[in-house]
């Protein structure tokens, strides 16, 4: 299975059905351990060079495991991997976005000490930056449930209830993936605060969500968000009017992963 699925920004209509994260019986003697790596703030390519090797190290099992299988050899566990970090201002590009979607040149990039790539997941463009909790779950769904709309609907359910922790509610709106304020339909404001976009490859994942908690939103005034020009982006420190500690943030949101994967964090 090989798959530049999702977009960071669109996706199929969920149903209603969908929209809290179904239950789950993950396969007998899976390994659900989730080795997280806290990074800090660190430049984008060294990142994305460290998921793909971690991705490439799993496929690797993956294929060993499947070549011994004639032979009756028992197979290797996978490892599953999460990495949390903020980025220095950088915007990305996905392999069905629109180059035009960044209202920067290459002197205009500099001057706001910015940076640019093209990447290899799907969708359109979207900004890290600082402030910005950026996860990278490199995940064998074997280890879990083999479906992506599973995968991406529990990564928002983590993110909703993270919200609700600090009594926002948030949710999802129809066709946009990501977690959405004021996503009711007909509501006057929705607003972006989380966004989202993996590549699979062997039920192995990259690339991930982006949080925005005390990020500064004015860079993405900078890009047309997504592709989406009729809606806006907000931060958890814009809704409560006060900044919120990262680290906070991130121990939240690694409980209610492991709550929702049935899955052990391990540091």
């Amino acid at each position: 299975m090989e798959t530049d699925f999702l977009s960071a920004c669109v996706q199929p209509v969920v149903p209603a059905a969908a929209a809290a994260t179904p239950e789950f019986a993950p396969a007998a003697g899976a390994n659900r351990r989730v080795l997280v790596q806290r990074l800090g703030r660190v430049a984008y390519v060294p990142t994305w060079d460290q998921q793909e090797e971690l991705l490439a190290a799993t496929v690797a099992i993956k294929t060993r495991n499947r070549q011994g299988e004639a032979s009756g050899a028992a197979p290797e566990a996978t490892p599953n991997h999460l990495l949390l970090c903020e980025h220095p201002h950088v915007y990305t590009l996905g392999k069905s976005g629109k180059p035009e979607h960044l209202l920067l040149d290459e002197q205009a990039l500099a001057a706001h000490g910015a940076t640019f790539h093209r990447i290899n997941r799907g969708g359109d463009i979207t900004y890290h930056g600082p402030g910005q909790l950026v996860g990278y779950p490199i995940l064998d769904l074997d280890n879990f449930r083999p479906d992506i709309h599973f995968y991406l609907r529990t990564l928002e359910e983590a993110v909703i209830r993270l919200l609700a922790d600090y009594g926002l509610a948030a949710g999802r709106i129809a066709g946009l993936t990501g977690v959405w304020l004021d996503f009711e339909e007909g509501a006057p404001n929705p607003r972006k605060i989380c966004a989202m976009g993996v590549k699979c490859s062997r039920w192995v994942t990259m690339h991930g969500f982006a949080l925005n908690v005390n990020t500064d939103l004015g860079y993405f005034g900078h890009i047309v968000p997504c592709g989406i020009t009729d809606k806006a982006v907000t931060s958890l420190a814009r809704e409560l009017g006060r900044e919120v500690p990262l680290r906070e943030v991130e121990d939240r949101l690694l409980r209610h992963l492991a709550e929702l994967l049935q899955a052990e964090i391990v540091e």
